[in-house]
Parts: structure tokens; C-alpha cells; sequence
């Protein structure tokens, strides 16, 4: 392979569109909305860059810092369950048969082939009042009741849908249903890397399924553990049309109130430091897990 520095011109031609593109199209306006949080409203469409911290401060009051604690805590559930639905999924994947595997890596993949408003407004409809989930259980409830009529028992009270949308439930399981591939993907690759040997060996000397898979393939897998949890968790904690169509007014996240700012408020300077909190904790995130891959890297 060339070393670049050897041919800085050609490398530089090549790199020129895409640099430009970047810094156009990304930096540029991430810097403007940047210097729109150090500013003020002076008007109905002018901002006054002004270099005060006063909507940092405000950003932090208990009501905003309940909120993103909120949207932490909904982030982390859905890493949690995507974590501990996905890793199954990925070892079935990884152990299935070569004919098999390219068919579940596509079922996978799947959901990315249609609009997520349009698998939104999907689950909606299988978890609303009167949808397939409500009417499936209803017929159980009356059958079991017909039952019960028909050896002579009481028959059960009417059938009283579950409220399974517009509340916290189903902001998790719609942020769970969005976001599971993310997880399975990285969990599949770092496991599709193993040795599988050192399975073998473990179950040939007696550790069991559950103890292998604890201490020999859970340990081996921690990088797409890991990553599987970052690229599971930050897309969930800016989470913004699952809450909004799916939660109720209690299941706000802080992307909803980040939307309310530029849209409904008009008070882009608040909007803005909202956002840059939000991406400032993503970074960190980003920056532990590359600090932690330079130590690996360096013990190795």
C-alpha cells in the first residue's frame, strides 16, 4: 500500500470532494447551530450571538434534567432488552447452517428497506385499542369464557383492552422494535469471529451451555457487546418520532422538547443547547470506547 505522504498531491485531489462535502454539508452547519446556543432571540427571526451561557444554564434546570435523565433511563432499557433479546439471535445466527444464515441475516436486515414512520405507524396498529394484539387476546378471553359456560362455571367479566399505546410501555417496546438490528449486527460479528473450538472445548470438559456462554463466548464477544450497546444506545437516547407518535404526554424524551424549541417556541438559541448537550454526551460515549480500544490494543 502507498504511503500518502509520498504522494500528497493525488491523495489530496481525491480526498478534496469528499473534505469538501464534509465541511460544507456537516461542519458548517453544526458550527452555526453551535453559535446559535451562545445566543439569544432578538426578535421573531433574528438571533443575537451574544457568547452568554445562559441557555446552558437554563438547560440545566431540575425540569430539563428530569426529562434527559428520563430519556437516559428509556435509552437504557431498550439497550438492555435489545441486548439480551439480541445475543440469542446473534448466536442462532452464528451456529446456523450456511444455507440458513445468509436467509436470517436478510430478516434482520429487512426493517431498513421500509420508512420508519411507515413501521411506526405498523406497530401502531397492532398495538392500538382495536388492534391485532387487543382483538387476538379479546377472542382467548371470550373463548375461555364459553368454556368456563359450557361445564357450567361462572363465565368471565367482559374483555377490557390492554392500554398498550401512548405510555411508557410502548415507547420501550417501539424504541426495542426499531433499534434490535442495530444490536444484533455487531453482537453477529464479533461472535461470527470466534474460535469455536474453544466452545467445544469448554462443553467437552464439563462447563454447560449456560457457563460456556457466560465465561468463554460473552468475554471473547465484549467488543461487539460494546459496540452493540453504543450504536443501540445513542440512536435511542435522540430517539424522536417513537415517543412522539407512540408515547403519551408523560413519555416525552429529550428530543421532543429539542423539536419543541425550534418549532413550536421559536427559541432556537434553547433548542440548540439542548442539542449540543445531547451530542456532547455522545461523544463522551464515543471517546470512552475509543480510549478503551487504545488500552486493549496497547495490553496487547
Amino acid at each position: 500500500m502507498q504511503d500518502w505522504k509520498q504522494h500528497k498531491a493525488t491523495f489530496g485531489a481525491i480526498s478534496l470532494g469528499p473534505v469538501l462535502w464534509l465541511a460544507i454539508f456537516f461542519i458548517a452547519p453544526l458550527a452555526i447551530v453551535w453559535a446559535y446556543s451562545f445566543g439569544r432571540n432578538a426578535g421573531l427571526t433574528e438571533i443575537d450571538i451574544s457568547g452568554t451561557f445562559s441557555n446552558y444554564a437554563r438547560a440545566l434546570e431540575p425540569l430539563y434534567l428530569e426529562i434527559f435523565g428520563k430519556s437516559v433511563a428509556v435509552a437504557a432499557i431498550t439497550t438492555f432488552i435489545c441486548l439480551i433479546v439480541g445475543f440469542p439471535i446473534a448466536l442462532g445466527i452464528t451456529f446456523a447452517s450456511p444455507r440458513a444464515r445468509p436467509w436470517m441475516l436478510l430478516a434482520i436486515m429487512l426493517p431498513f428497506w421500509t420508512n420508519l414512520l411507515i413501521r411506526t405507524y405498523a406497530l401502531i396498529t397492532v398495538l392500538r385499542t382495536e388492534g391485532y394484539v387487543n382483538k387476538s387476546l379479546g377472542w382467548l378471553w371470550e373463548s375461555a369464557s364459553g368454556l368456563k359456560a359450557l361445564v357450567g362455571l361462572a363465565p368471565l367479566s367482559a374483555w377490557e383492552p390492554l392500554p398498550l399505546l401512548y405510555n411508557n410501555f410502548a415507547v420501550i417496546f417501539g424504541l426495542v422494535y426499531v433499534h434490535l438490528p442495530f444490536m444484533v449486527l455487531p453482537l453477529y460479528a464479533a461472535l461470527d469471529r470466534l474460535d469455536k473450538s474453544l466452545i467445544e472445548a469448554s462443553l467437552d470438559l464439563g462447563a454447560g451451555h449456560f457457563r460456556t456462554i457466560t465465561q468463554i463466548v460473552a468475554p471473547l464477544a465484549a467488543p461487539g457487546i460494546i459496540s452493540g450497546i453504543i450504536i443501540t444506545f445513542v440512536p435511542a437516547l435522540g430517539a424522536y418520532l417513537t415517543p412522539d407518535l407512540m408515547g403519551g404526554p408523560d413519555s416525552q424524551m429529550i428530543a421532543n422538547v429539542i423539536e419543541r424549541q425550534f418549532k413550536r417556541a421559536n427559541d432556537w438559541p434553547f433548542g440548540a443547547a439542548l442539542s449540543f448537550l445531547l451530542m456532547y454526551a455522545t461523544f463522551i460515549l464515543i471517546a470512552l470506547q475509543a480510549l478503551r480500544n487504545r488500552k486493549a490494543e496497547t495490553r496487547a
